[in-house]
């Protein structure tokens, strides 16, 4: 294999185009003979319409989401896995991935790995079934937002109708109730210095709030039957 250069196709650096997905994206299409699943990761932090800070990993939704609607369309893919490790981020780019992963038809599964916190929670709970390792961890909390606001009663409005999306997002994809929900997010005795809850892999389950403790194999293992039940 020749020496990776800087420029030039993924053939001339000697990089697979598949290899070069992984590096670039965290994504992979892998086929085998119960059918073709395109592996996407969403890590880091969840980027908006401003750039993170340099050293920063993110999830970028101007890459994700023609991405997710290429996916839809392509007949190569029969089904969508989705890996989450992320701290969160950019509330309305999270929900915009979300509803999108949200609005697909081919047979979609999420696992929650490290950690799905804050907007990440909605991207979990987006796929048609979700999964979350035992050591997994979500953070729920109220709507949040850095830098300069305006002190109005506007304002407030604005951040109370956002919260509000968000648990109806949560809740129309889940089997947790709006109401429970908003107990989690405005819970006061499970965060030292702040308000709302983390909540592990098991008890995500018991709530409703993930479908089933499971890894790696179960994902692909439930991805396949659904794939198999459609073909036939």
């Amino acid at each position: 294999m020749s020496e990776p250069t800087k420029s030039g196709t993924p053939e001339e650096s000697g990089t697979s185009e598949s290899t070069q997905n992984i590096l670039d994206f965290g994504s992979a299409l892998t086929r085998t003979p119960y059918g073709s699943v395109y592996c996407l990761s969403i890590i880091g932090q969840i980027e908006g319409h401003m750039a993170a800070a340099n050293g920063t990993k993110t999830t970028k939704y101007e890459h994700v989401l023609p991405l997710l609607a290429k996916l839809e369309e392509s007949d190569e893919v029969d089904g969508v896995l989705f890996l989450l490790n992320t701290v969160g981020g950019d509330v309305e780019a999270g929900l915009a991935i979300a509803e999108l992963i949200a609005g697909m038809t081919k047979p979609t599964v999420s696992i929650v790995l490290g950690g799905s916190h804050s907007i990440g929670v909605p991207l979990a709970v987006a796929a048609q079934h979700s999964f979350a390792v035992p050591s997994a961890a979500m953070t729920i909390h109220p709507v949040r937002m850095s830098g300069t606001v305006i002190a109005a009663p506007q304002t407030y409005s604005y951040f109370q109708r956002l919260q509000e999306r968000i648990v109806a997002f949560v809740s129309g994809h889940s089997h947790i109730s709006a109401q429970q929900f908003q107990d989690l997010m405005l819970n006061k005795e499970d965060m030292a210095a702040d308000v709302g809850s983390v909540i592990y892999g098991e008890e995500a389950v018991k709530l409703g709030l993930i479908d089933e403790v499971g890894g790696l194999s179960d994902g692909l293992a439930y991805l396949y039957r659904e794939i198999a039940r459609r073909r036939s």
